[in-house]
Order: structure tokens, then sequence, then C-alpha cells
């Protein structure tokens, strides 16, 4: 079993076929097949089934995956710490988030530290997050909720209170915040189910006996930024993550908290990851 194997073995996994395998390598298609040929006879095991164009991995190749993607990253280590004496002076980090705004702080932080490494971000909601982290296509995830499942590790980063926000010539923009109570009987522009101030502003309302009267759902904070700059009701976004404009007012809410939460996480058995651990340690350090 070689580490070229291996990494041909998760190629093909990740990208669902030897011809993408390939190309995502800058191999022949030829040359994948025949390293996951090898790996199968030489251990007399079926890591794919082949149905035409279609391949899918055997229970013995999804159990192989999570394994060969441990050993691939030990590798990576052991290169680093040959080379750098530890030193963290190359190397990538991929990072899953669920929004720009927080990571940004984390990013400088790390960089303050590392500024050799290079760092990638790709954005998607919590759920992608996870699924990211669980294929190795992400490194770190920035996610909005604690997930139970035991394979994560999670660390509290910070949490935020939401506030609403209307345009300057609303009735309301001159009161200075809302009582929740007061926010339920409003015309809300709210996020699509299970977005995270979505979430927290209903279980919030909830405590009290309330329902969001919801006027329109729109799926990002962009545009219902905009949609309350056209006047087509009150938004709601967690406090760092809102962007001042002077035709806006945010209106704190009061009365009873609702607020929103970020999570830093990895994969359980990646945690000691030389580039992990130091970006974690990196942010850690600038929250406390």
């Amino acid at each position: 079993m070689t580490l070229t194997q291996l990494r041909s073995f998760i190629a093909v996994a990740r990208y669902n076929g030897f011809t993408a395998a390939a190309r995502a390598l800058r191999t022949s298609q030829t040359t994948i097949t025949s390293q996951i040929q090898a790996l199968e006879e030489e251990h007399g095991a079926r890591l794919f089934e082949r149905r035409g164009r279609r391949i899918d991995l055997t229970p013995v190749g999804t159990e192989f995956l999570q394994i060969a993607r441990q050993m691939i990253e030990l590798e990576n280590d052991a290169a680093i710490l040959l080379k750098d004496s530890g030193a963290l002076r190359q190397g990538a980090i991929k990072i899953g988030a669920v929004s720009p705004f927080h990571v940004i702080a984390m990013i400088e932080a790390f960089h303050s530290q590392y500024p050799d490494i290079y760092t990638s971000m790709r954005l998607g909601n919590s759920g992608d997050v996870l699924t990211d982290l669980g294929n190795y296509a992400a490194d770190v995830g920035v996610v909005a909720r604690a997930d139970d499942d035991d394979r994560y590790y999670m660390q509290h980063y910070a949490s935020y209170p939401v506030t609403a926000f209307v345009h300057r010539d609303h009735r309301l923009a001159a009161n200075g915040s809302i009582e929740l109570a007061e926010l339920s009987k409003e015309r809300l522009l709210m996020r699509e189910t299970g977005s995270t101030t979505r979430r927290a502003l209903e279980d919030a309302m909830a405590s009290i006996g309330r329902k969001p009267r919801i006027a329109m759902e729109i799926g990002s904070r962009e545009a219902i930024r905009e949609a309350v700059i056209r006047g087509l009701g009150i938004g709601t976004v967690s406090q760092s993550e809102y962007v001042p404009d002077e035709r806006l007012v945010p209106l704190p809410i009061t009365g009873t908290a609702v607020v929103t939460h970020i999570y830093l996480c990895c994969l359980r058995e990646r945690r000691r990851s030389l580039l992990i651990s130091a970006f974690l340690n990196a942010v850690t350090r600038r929250t406390t």
C-alpha cells in the first residue's frame, strides 16, 4: 500500500469517478484505475462497486476511506514537522464557514502568527460545513450551532444578540429599541427555515407565547437588507453582522434575550493536527 494509491482512492471516492479523479490529480485515468486495482488485489478487498458509469463505495471501502484520510493527514503533518521542525512555515488550511463576518477576524489572528500558511474559505450553511469536514474538504469549520455528533470537536467562540433594523423613515425608527412582544406584531422579513437568526427569534418568541408575523421569506441577509431599505418590512440580524447604513436604523430587541452563537469545529480525530491545533489556539488566544 502506497500513499499514491491512497490519494487516488480518496480522489475517486470524492469525485465519484475515475475520470474526474484523474483530472483533479492531473494524471491519466489509466493510472488511477491501475492504482485502485493494485490496492484491491493486494488486499483481496473490493473498494468500489462499478455499475456502468456509476461507482459506489462498498461497506469496506466506506470504512477504509476514513482510515485513508487519516493516513494522508498524518503524512502531511509528518512532512511539515520534518521540514520546518513544527514551525508551520508552509502549508494550507481550508475553512468552511456559515458567514464571512467572524472568519476574517479569525484569519487575521492566525496569520499574525503563521503568515506563510495559505488560507482558503468556503461558505455554506452549518450542515454543509459539517459535511465538508467529514469529507476532508474543510479542515476547520465555523458554524452557528453545536452538533451532538461525537465525530466533531466543538469549541464555543462567541455569542451575539440579534438586533432588528428598519428604514430611517419607518414609524419605529425613533424608538431606539423594540420589545420582543411588539416585534412579533410587525411585518418581518425572515431568512429561510433553519436559519440561525430565524431559529433564535422563533424560539425567543415561543418562550413568551408569540409567533413572528412573516411578511416575506428571503434567502440571504444581503437581500433582506435591500428589502428593508425599500421599506418592505423589518429585518433581523446578528449584531455582529449588522452593516451600518445611513438609510437604516438598528433597533436592539429588549424584554427577552434573542441570541445567536458561533462555534469552531473540526473532526475530533484531527484535533491534534498541527495546522488545526495552531488555528484553534490562535483564535482562542484572540478571544481571551
